[in-house]
């Protein structure tokens, strides 16, 4: 294959009469192969290389003018919200792969919300390997950073190669930023650069892949579902309270920063769902991505006529009685029991579970339904 591949390049971009200019791309480089031997000139052009930064992507003002033309101005926020952040030497500019999709699916007319192509195109294995290493040279105060849009400074590799990608630590931030799961926050002194999450789309990647670790782990203490799931359905708030504190503290956290309310309310309420799922006699609905009307957690009894509504909130400043009095005001205005009550759940709990931080309130309203 080497012999292959060498004797291609030097072909088709050497001694190819006919061509006058090719441009080869890539993420990481490939050497110690002996692929480039007759090729031996190239320019190559990294990163933080200022004479194509803004190559790699779509610029602000592409941006605008793509929305514009397809009369899409009306997104441009939130366009930049999920897929810019992107820093290249002195230039910002956008995932393009997202942005023909996003603008794709807007003039399609059926679904308003961004989703992450980016995410449904690729394995992200280079997270998936990155988060494993929590505790193993990853810090997880470094992940509650990046996850909450602060920066972390690390020493940047720009030489690396893909034999040695997965070698180290310092490689494996390497890595992401090179694959675009991170980005500059600003122009590096030296090796030490401050890296951090671009935007929302890749956010949500990394929040995936943090829940399947917790779900991982849940499964190997079965003692922590048996136990929540028990206080939940007997309405033992001071026992969930202290189960799920526990759990979080051994898994990353959300800080108190600039990152939306919304994507904190999600994390939290994915927590929860990793330990609940595991229960299979129980009926488990989550309506988070359903839309406005559905309460996030819903869970049927059915042998013991118990059923059981879930509001999560993210305490902001850290107020979790209010947040918990929010969650529960919710419930009513929505009349979010209705369906239990069709479904003849003859007892109802209603829990509002405020997080914070590492830190949870749980309180709990009782209703009692006789359906005859």
């Amino acid at each position: 294959m080497a012999d292959l591949i060498r004797n291609m390049l030097d072909a088709a971009l050497k001694t190819n009469r006919s061509l006058y200019f090719a441009v080869m791309t890539g993420c990481l480089r490939v050497s110690k192969e002996s692929i480039f031997t007759g090729l031996n000139n190239p320019k190559i052009y990294s990163l933080l290389d200022a004479r194509c930064d803004d190559q790699f992507g779509f610029t602000d003002a592409e941006v605008q003018k793509m929305l514009d033309y397809y009369g899409l101005s009306e997104y441009y926020d939130i366009t930049g919200e999920w897929y810019d952040g992107y820093r290249m030497a002195n230039v910002h500019v956008y995932n393009p792969w997202d942005v023909i999709n996003w603008c794709d699916q807007l003039l399609a007319g059926a679904d308003k919300r961004p989703k992450s192509y980016w995410k449904n195109s690729s394995g992200n294995e280079e997270v998936k390997k990155f988060i494993r290493q929590m505790g193993n040279g990853v810090t997880r105060s470094q992940i509650e950073r990046l996850i909450s849009g602060e920066s972390v400074q690390v020493k940047i590799e720009e030489q690396l190669t893909y034999n040695t990608m997965y070698d180290s630590i310092e490689n494996m931030w390497s890595l992401l930023y090179a694959t675009g799961y991170l980005t500059l926050s600003e122009i590096p002194a030296g090796d030490l650069a401050r890296l951090k999450i671009p935007n929302n789309e890749v956010r949500d990647i990394f929040r995936d892949f943090i829940l399947e670790l917790f779900k991982e782990k849940v499964t190997e203490d079965g003692t922590l579902v048996t136990d929540f799931c028990s206080a939940l359905k007997d309405g033992d708030t001071t026992e969930d309270e202290r189960i799920f504190t526990k759990s979080m503290r051994k898994t990353v956290s959300i800080r108190d920063t600039a990152v939306q309310r919304e994507f904190k309310e999600n994390f939290y309420h994915g927590l929860i769902l990793g330990i609940i799922l595991f229960k299979n006699d129980w009926g488990i609905s989550s309506n988070r991505e359903s839309g406005d009307g559905y309460s996030d957690i819903q869970i049927e009894i059915e042998d013991e006529s118990i059923g059981i509504i879930i509001e999560v909130k993210y305490a902001e400043g850290g107020n979790l009685d209010a947040a918990c009095k929010e969650a529960l005001n919710q419930i009513h205005k929505n009349n979010y029991t209705a369906e239990l009550k069709e479904d003849d759940m003859h007892t109802i709990l209603k829990y509002g579970i405020a997080c914070f931080k590492k830190q949870c309130r749980v309180v709990l309203e009782r209703e009692f339904f006789d359906a005859g």
